[in-house]
């Protein structure tokens, strides 16, 4: 199968979705997109050359290759396949077969692997190639992408990749990527939790909040959450690394599903995972995943 990305759509101009494609337009793809919210492809469509559908279905009819960029597998399944996998109305309805759907979102691996033979059915290829390092890798097009499908596929796909992002990595066959993602986030989420809870408990000792941190950094405690969210975001007070509990929070419990129908040890992934829950509830989904600093600072409910 040779990839046809004369004409690529992207569905989902969110806060990820918008640097993505607009990276996209920038290397010269020409694009197609659409968004649930109108306005969301119009803001983007008015500061680059961008088509925008007026539907899933008519922008599936333009292109022979179509990114998904939504919250998760279960909207990516919708958005793709209609309700119910009906087939109306939805992106597979307007695509031809020989085309390509690279699913970009953070999805159960589980349903991706689920999806794959539904649109394979249509003549449809999948491949799932989801991201990390945030809207700052959006941004700047240094975004990590982990990929999963047919290694061929893959490859073809790889200087699409590249406009992107820095780090691309092919995790294996189909759902590969996400299941990397998800369990990548796991770690991250886990870590994050213990680096708050040091720096409060060594706060509440009497110690430097921003030694602390210096000393983690510069010893074996180091992670992401040191390195990159506890000065910058959450001893600021600022809260704002751009990722939401209700998305960190999804995640986690993919991960948590993941483990579970593998049949691998939970003893970490079952409480985290509660805690996240139980902040998303507290906090609300749109609330800011850094949160959970002050969250737990001041004493969950």
């Amino acid at each position: 199968m040779n990839v046809n990305t004369s004409k690529i759509g992207f569905v989902g101009i969110g806060a990820m979705g918008t640097p993505m494609a607009g990276n996209l337009a920038k290397a010269g793809c020409r694009l197609v997109i659409y968004d649930a919210d109108p306005e969301h492809a119009q803001a983007l469509a008015a500061t680059h050359e961008i088509e925008v559908a007026e539907n899933p279905a008519a922008l599936g009819a333009a292109c022979g290759t179509v990114i998904t960029m939504l919250p998760d597998g279960k909207i990516v399944r919708k958005a793709l396949c209609g309700d119910n996998d009906s087939f109306k109305g939805c992106v597979a309805a307007g695509l031809k077969p020989g085309s390509l759907v690279i699913d970009m979102s953070s999805s159960s691996p589980l349903g991706t692997r689920e999806l794959g033979p539904l649109l394979e059915k249509r003549g449809i290829k999948l491949i799932d190639a989801p991201v990390s390092n945030g809207v700052r890798g959006a941004i700047a097009g240094t975004l990590s992408i982990m990929v999963g499908g047919d290694r061929a596929l893959f490859e073809q796909c790889r200087p699409l990749f590249e406009k992107m992002g820095k780090q691309i990595f092919y995790a294996g066959p189909l759902g590969a990527g996400h299941a990397i993602k998800a369990l990548n986030n796991y770690v991250s989420a886990a870590g994050l939790i213990a680096a708050c809870e040091a720096v409060i408990a060594g706060q509440r000792f009497g110690l430097d909040p921003d030694v602390i941190v210096d000393i983690l950094n510069a010893s074996s405690g180091m992670n992401n959450t040191t390195k990159n969210k506890l000065k910058q975001f959450m001893l600021s007070g600022t809260f704002g690394a751009g990722f939401a509990t209700g998305l960190m929070a999804k995640d986690v419990r993919t991960a948590l599903e993941l483990a579970q129908a593998m049949k691998s040890p939970t003893l970490l992934a079952k409480p985290c995972t509660d805690i996240w829950n139980l902040m998303e509830k507290q906090l609300g989904p749109a609330s800011e995943h850094t949160e959970m600093f002050r969250y737990l600072e001041h004493g969950t409910k």
